[in-house]
């Protein structure tokens, strides 16, 4: 059974919608947010707030600036993902020069994916 999510990010995940980096922005204005499967920015799941979810294809896509890849956060990352992808959601990460160097694959890449891991829930 899956765990209710953290109310009290609620009010966190909805100012962090307001503070956006710019690879957020770009990946939601430019791609997401019109995109055929809906996708929700800075979710809530559990104990946690992911920059998009797509509950069809129960994915999250986290958008990584240089902070993720100091050793400490790799390691919170790391148990962050586990967890949620014991609900059954798959985690994928992007460093954030992916959105500024190649976005158009990136875009693709995820509409690849989704299509795969919406296939047998349509």
């Amino acid at each position: 059974m899956q765990k209710k999510h953290n109310e009290n990010l609620t009010c966190l995940a909805q100012n962090l919608r307001g503070k956006s980096t710019k690879e957020e922005n770009k990946l939601w204005y430019q791609y997401l947010k019109n995109y055929k499967f809906h996708f929700k920015r800075q979710y809530v799941i559990q104990n946690y707030i992911v920059d998009f979810y797509c509950p069809k294809a129960k994915l999250a896509i986290e958008l990584d600036g240089s902070q993720h890849y100091e050793p400490q956060a790799m390691i919170r990352d790391q148990i962050r993902t586990e967890n949620i992808e014991e609900l059954g959601i798959e985690i994928i990460r992007f460093p954030n020069d992916v959105v500024n160097k190649k976005f158009n694959e990136l875009c693709e890449y995820l509409d690849f994916y989704v299509q795969k891991r919406t296939q047998n829930n349509l």
